[in-house]
């Protein structure tokens, strides 16, 4: 069965699901998705979007608290390695 014919028969479902397998088969798709890969570390790594997720709250929250280095502080830093 190829993607288009499981894409039918899993729409058939759904269009007739209860509520009970509606919410079964959306957290499958939520898990799912949490562990799709979005984007790759500096050094290749694979990054999850849960664990992208992660990070942006974390990054806000530096922001928040004042962590920020400036732009003319960051260039002369790269300058020194």
């Amino acid at each position: 069965m190829g993607a288009l014919e499981l894409r039918d028969s899993v729409l058939e479902y759904i269009n007739t699901a209860d509520e009970r397998l509606l919410k079964v088969v959306k957290a499958v798709i939520e898990s799912y998705q949490e562990e799709e890969i979005v984007a790759f570390s500096v050094d290749g790594k694979p990054i999850t979007r849960a664990i992208y997720k992660e990070e942006l709250v974390k990054a806000k929250l530096d922001i928040k608290n004042g962590n920020v280095i400036s732009q003319e502080d960051l260039e002369r830093e790269s300058e020194n390695w």
